[in-house]
C-alpha cells in the first residue's frame, strides 16, 4: 500500500467512526480505530481545516486531569443534492443533509422527454435544487434507470432513450461539483441497507420498469457488465404472456411494471362503472395482483436459493405491492425453494417509501466523497 492510500484509508476510518458514534475525543477515536494518537491528531487537524470536523468543547468529566475536547463531523457544514430519474412522469430531487434528512425538494415534469431533452431536464432540476441551499454542496448523486457503468455513463436506458450518455461527466462539468451516477435500484439498496440488520439484501424496485439492487457481504454487486439486477426483461415461464416493450413475450416487466398493472386495474374499474350488473371486480383485481406476485416469485426463487438470501425488500406503490401481490410472492417463494435453507427469509416493503432513491443518492455521495457509509 502506498502512503497516500494509507492516509486516505485512515481518513475515512476517522470520519466513519465519528459519523457513526457521534462526539468523541481524539483519544476515543484512536482507541476505536486502532490508529495512533499522533496519526489521529494529524488527520483531525486536516479535517477541521477542510470544514468536515468541528470541535464541540470540553467533555464534562469528573476524572482528574484536563478534560478531553470532543470532536464530531460537522453535520451542518455541507448539503447533498439527490436526484431520482426512475419515475415515468417526473424527475424528482432533494436537498439532503449529511445525516440523510431531506431538507427541501423539487421536481420537474418529464412530459415524455427522451434523449437530449431528458438530459436538459436533469440539468434544469439540479440547477433548481442548488438554488434552494446556500450551504456548500458536498456532491450530487443521481439514480438513473438502465445500465450505468462505474464512470457514470448510462450505457442503456430505453425508457429515457439514452445510450452511452456520459451523464456524470456532463453534470460535473456544468456545475463544477463532484457527481456520482448509478442505477436507481443500486442506489436505492444503499439507503435500505442502512435500516437493515443484514449484510445480504436484495431490493426489487418496481416503477415504470422493474430492477433489482443487490448487496452481498455488505458490498454492492453490479456485475462484470454493470447489469446485475436487470431482471425486468427476464422471461417468466414458458407460457407466453403480455408483449413487452423489448419485443419479447412474458418479461417480468410486462407482468409487474406499474403502468401495466395500473392499466389492467383501470380497465376493471371502467367495466364496473359501465355495467351495473357486473360484480366480482374486487376478486378480479386481486387475481391480477396475485398473478403479478406469482411471476415475481418465480423469478426470485432461483436467486434466493442460489444466494441463500435472508431479506428481500419491495419498493414501489404500496397500494399495488402490499397486499395480494406480496402474499402471492411469498407463497411462490416458499413452494419453489427449500424451506430448511430459507426459513429465515423475510420479504417486506421498504421503510424509505418514495424517497428511497433520493436518500440512496446521498449515501452514494457520502461514500464517494468521504468514505462514509
Amino acid at each position: 500500500m502506498l502512503p497516500e492510500h494509507a492516509r486516505t484509508h485512515n481518513r475515512a476510518l476517522v470520519l466513519q467512526t465519528l459519523y457513526t458514534e457521534g462526539a468523541q475525543s481524539r483519544a476515543d477515536v484512536a482507541r476505536e480505530t486502532g490508529l495512533t494518537r499522533v496519526t489521529v491528531s494529524d488527520l483531525v487537524a486536516a479535517l477541521i481545516a477542510e470544514g468536515l470536523v468541528v470541535e464541540l468543547g470540553q467533555r464534562e468529566d469528573a476524572r482528574p486531569g484536563k478534560p478531553a475536547t470532543l470532536i464530531d463531523v460537522d453535520r451542518e457544514a455541507f448539503h447533498i443534492i439527490g436526484v431520482d430519474l426512475s419515475e415515468h412522469e417526473v424527475f424528482r430531487g432533494a436537498v439532503v443533509d449529511l445525516d440523510g434528512q431531506i431538507l427541501d425538494r423539487d421536481e420537474i415534469a418529464r412530459d415524455g422527454a427522451t434523449g437530449e431533452a431528458a438530459v436538459v431536464l436533469v440539468e434544469r432540476l439540479v440547477a433548481k435544487l442548488l438554488d434552494r441551499t446556500t450551504t456548500p454542496v458536498l456532491g450530487i448523486g443521481i439514480g438513473s434507470p438502465g445500465v450505468v457503468d462505474p464512470h457514470g455513463v448510462v450505457r442503456s436506458a430505453p425508457n429515457l432513450g439514452w445510450s452511452d450518455i456520459a451523464l456524470q461527466e456532463r453534470i460535473a462539468t456544468r456545475f463544477a461539483l463532484p457527481v456520482h451516477v448509478a442505477n436507481d435500484a443500486n442506489v436505492g439498496v444503499l439507503a435500505e441497507h442502512g435500516s437493515s440488520h443484514h449484510d445480504d439484501l436484495l431490493l426489487i424496485k418496481i416503477g415504470h420498469g422493474v430492477g433489482a439492487g443487490l448487496i452481498i457481504g455488505g458490498r454492492p454487486v453490479i456485475g462484470g457488465g454493470f447489469a446485475a439486477g436487470e431482471i425486468g426483461h427476464v422471461v417468466v415461464g414458458t407460457d407466453g404472456g403480455p408483449r413487452c416493450a423489448c419485443g419479447k413475450d412474458g418479461c417480468l416487466e410486462a407482468w409487474l411494471a406499474v403502468p401495466r398493472l395500473t392499466a389492467q386495474l383501470d380497465e376493471l374499474d371502467e367495466l364496473d362503472e359501465r355495467d351495473e350488473h357486473h360484480d366480482g371486480a374486487a376478486s378480479a383485481r386481486d387475481d391480477i395482483l396475485r398473478e403479478a406476485g406469482r411471476r415475481l416469485g418465480i423469478v426470485l426463487a432461483p436467486v434466493v436459493g442460489a444466494l441463500n438470501l435472508s431479506e428481500v425488500v419491495l419498493s414501489g406503490p404500496a397500494e399495488l405491492l402490499d397486499g395480494p401481490l406480496h402474499e402471492a410472492t411469498v407463497d411462490t417463494l416458499r413452494t419453489r425453494t427449500m424451506a430448511e435453507h430459507n426459513r429465515d427469509l423475510r420479504l417486506r416493503m421498504t421503510e424509505q417509501a418514495q424517497d428511497i432513491v433520493l436518500r440512496g443518492a446521498a449515501v452514494m455521495v457520502l461514500s464517494g466523497q468521504l468514505g462514509v457509509s
